[in-house]
């Protein structure tokens, strides 16, 4: 191979880095907002009581804002807050909430249905999902044991 076919080689790899890194993490925050941050703590008491403290770009903030203000019957248990945290939790829910291409609410609100959640544990079969020690789809830790990081 010679120096120029080389040096064009090179240059088109440099080009793809250069443009994947120049859309990746914009593509990353974008579909994934809220996935890496840092739990805000009254969230994590609160929420991660009961059940995982899920990450706020599961959701977008639409669906975030019904479940904040729909928490006395939060899917059949009174999870009522007091007015400060209710304010800082769903300020920083808002805040964080994901925003993909695809913004729509899942059906009721639930993680589970979303259709990124639905077409990432297609292959999932019901026998699994009701075995003891998962009970549910919403369990993520029963298989996703960092789920908590």
């Amino acid at each position: 191979m010679n120096i120029p076919s080389l040096q064009r080689r090179v240059g088109l790899v440099l080009g793809a880095l250069a443009l994947a890194a120049a859309l990746g993490p914009a593509y990353a925050d974008g579909e994934r907002a809220g996935m890496r941050v840092p739990l805000l703590p009254a969230y994590k008491q609160e929420c991660g009581s009961c059940h995982l403290a899920y990450p706020p770009g599961l959701l977008p903030a639409a669906s975030w804002q019904r479940l904040m203000g729909e928490l006395p019957h939060h899917f059949g248990t009174d999870a009522s807050l007091d007015a400060p945290a209710l304010r800082e939790i769903d300020g920083w829910l808002q805040a964080h909430a994901g925003r993909t291409r695809d913004a729509a609410a899942p059906p009721q609100d639930r993680i589970t249905r979303a259709p990124w959640f639905v077409r990432e544990h297609r292959e999932v079969s019901t026998a699994t999902w009701s075995r003891p020690s998962i009970r549910s789809a919403s369990q993520c830790a029963a298989c996703h044991t960092r789920a908590e990081q």
